[in-house]
């Protein structure tokens, strides 16, 4: 429950604090005294959108904070799975910078906004106009159901199925979507592939075959030009063969008068040598050398072939054609193998339909099973609260498969006797709209885990006793629940275990909101000025007395 409220510098309040008591809290306040803007720091609180035009004073920083007694409300697995340290008492902070900045604190720990929410959610239950609009909303009707008919654990369970199949679903879509196309480009990628593969280019040098050519193209020169190297070197009267052994057999007859002569000798001995393996090399080269046009011919076909691969594929060597081949084989093996795992896919979102068709099925019947209970229950609080001619029903039709189900649910009403019902946004007025929003809430506070209910104006188009028996209604409801309830009826002020007044002050510079607690004599007199307004009668003060003293207070004087 809310133990302690501040709000600092938000809208037209500059500082504000609210201790609300455990049972009901009633705000009361004349029409934009600042009630909405409290609630609009506690929607700030919760994790709304924030907004720096907001500030009381630009130049400093929006600070709320709300601080929770969650003891007896079994939180710890939230915190945890927000990880978050758990502690009894709980703190929610909301800062807005001048600058528009927005951070959030779970006990002094920065968290993010959806954090915030989602542990602010199981703080607090904020009911507005709006949400009482959504009553005639048929997702919000079902909502509302399962809650009462304690269907949403089941629901959950239904409902991480059918995700599960939406998953498998979308997963099979995208796969046929990719077979489709891979299939329009399969015979394409197969020419290519199959262009490649007969160019047999494993271990192909491009380099080899060019030099090749290079060779036979020239043979003729080649073969002249190594002879006549080959008479230079050994095979002419004056070779150079012949010149080097005269040269050594001259060093050889001195070498013994210096060790240098000999070192010179053997290395002349070591050239000797070598030019005999470089003229041996020549020979067999220029012997193996012919002209081979066909040899040619056949070379030049196939760099031809490689070249064409090459500016067809944009590459600039054998190496990267291997590469492109080895792609092409991936993507025409994937198509052949892609149908496997459609086959594989298709089996395992029939099975999660199955399974989700299952638990949806169970889920229905659930909630159908509950509906009678529902409207006999609603109908009676109604009759209770001043409409005795009420008529609700639950109408249900089967629909496909979606995230809540296969159940349409639409509820239908009516309070006039012998009217056929209609849906709720043709059949309710504003008030009826209030009325039934508030029994819904009724019935459902002994299901909810929710520790603070805030009602902002629940019992609008209602007044005196049916205003009384639904003071009496959240009574009871905040004997299990904290409520805080902002109203505009007199017999709605009388009701609450703890009365707050709301108001305007005027200073020299601007005219800033107030709040504060009401004693036994100031509750009076406030709500003999609902009553009776500005210059409230003696009789207005005696009704107010009466009205307190219905809920057991204790007059003096």
């Amino acid at each position: 429950m809310l133990v302690d409220l501040r709000i600092r510098n938000y809208a037209l309040i500059e500082q504000l604090e609210l201790r609300p008591s455990a049972l009901l809290n009633i705000i009361t306040g004349e029409t934009g005294a600042g009630k909405s803007i409290m609630l609009g720091a506690i929607g700030l609180l919760l994790g709304n959108r924030a907004d720096s035009r907001m500030l009381f004073d630009t130049e400093k920083k929006c600070v709320i904070e709300g601080q929770f007694d969650i003891s007896s409300y079994q939180l710890q697995d939230i915190f945890e799975s927000e990880d978050l340290d758990y502690d009894t008492q709980c703190i929610l902070r909301r800062e807005i910078s001048p600058a528009g900045k927005s951070r959030a604190f779970v006990n002094d720990t920065p968290v993010t906004l959806e954090t915030l929410r989602h542990i602010g959610a199981n703080l607090m239950d904020i009911h507005s106009q709006h949400d009482t609009l959504l009553l005639g909303d048929a997702v919000f009707q079902l909502n509302l159901l399962d809650l009462y008919a304690g269907l949403v654990p089941t629901r959950g369970q239904y409902s991480g199925a059918y995700r599960q199949y939406r998953k498998l679903e979308a997963d099979l879509k995208s796969l046929e979507d990719q077979v489709a196309q891979a299939n329009k480009e399969l015979d394409y990628h197969s020419f290519l592939l199959n262009e490649l593969e007969e160019a047999r280019l494993d271990n192909e040098q491009q380099d080899d075959l060019e030099q090749e050519v290079k060779q036979l193209e020239h043979a003729e020169e080649i073969k002249f030009k190594l002879t006549h190297a080959l008479q230079s070197l050994s095979e002419g009267e004056y070779c150079a063969t012949s010149s080097l052994k005269d040269a050594a057999t001259l060093l050889g007859q001195i070498a013994p008068y210096a060790d240098t002569f000999r070192d010179l000798k053997e290395r002349l001995d070591s050239c000797v040598i070598e030019i005999n393996d470089i003229a041996a090399e020549a020979e067999a080269a220029e012997r193996r050398t012919e002209g081979d046009p066909a040899r040619i011919d056949e070379l030049q076909g196939r760099l031809n072939v490689i070249y064409n691969l090459q500016r067809k594929h944009q590459v600039r060597d054998v190496v990267a054609l291997l590469a492109v081949r080895d792609e092409l084989r991936d993507k025409v093996s994937s198509v052949l193998n892609l149908d496997k795992q459609i086959s594989r896919l298709r089996r395992d979102a029939d099975g999660a339909l199955a399974t989700a068709t299952k638990l949806a099925t169970r889920l229905s019947e659930a909630r159908r099973k509950s509906f009678p209970k529902f409207e006999k229950e609603l109908v009676a609080l109604l009759a209770d609260l001043g409409m005795p001619n009420s008529r609700l029903v639950v109408h249900h039709q089967a629909g496909p498969l979606a995230v809540s189900g296969m159940d349409i649910i639409s509820i239908l009403f009516t309070a006039n006797k012998g009217a056929q019902p209609q849906t709720l946004s043709k059949a309710a007025s504003g008030g009826e709209f209030s009325r039934l929003m508030l029994c819904i809430k009724y019935m459902l506070a002994d299901k909810t885990a929710l520790p603070t209910i805030v009602f902002d104006e629940i019992d609008t188009g209602i007044s005196g006793e049916i205003a009384v028996k639904v003071g009496r209604m959240m009574q009871q409801m905040a004997h299990k629940h904290q409520l805080i309830a902002i109203s505009h009826l007199p017999q709605m002020a009388a009701a609450g275990d703890t009365h707050y007044f709301v108001y305007k002050q005027d200073r020299a510079d601007r005219t800033i909101s107030c709040i504060r607690q009401l004693n036994l004599d100031e509750r009076i007199s406030e709500i003999a000025h609902m009553i009776a307004g500005a210059n409230p009668s003696q009789h207005a003060f005696q009704s107010a007395r009466e009205l307190l003293a219905m809920r057991g207070e204790e007059l003096v004087g």
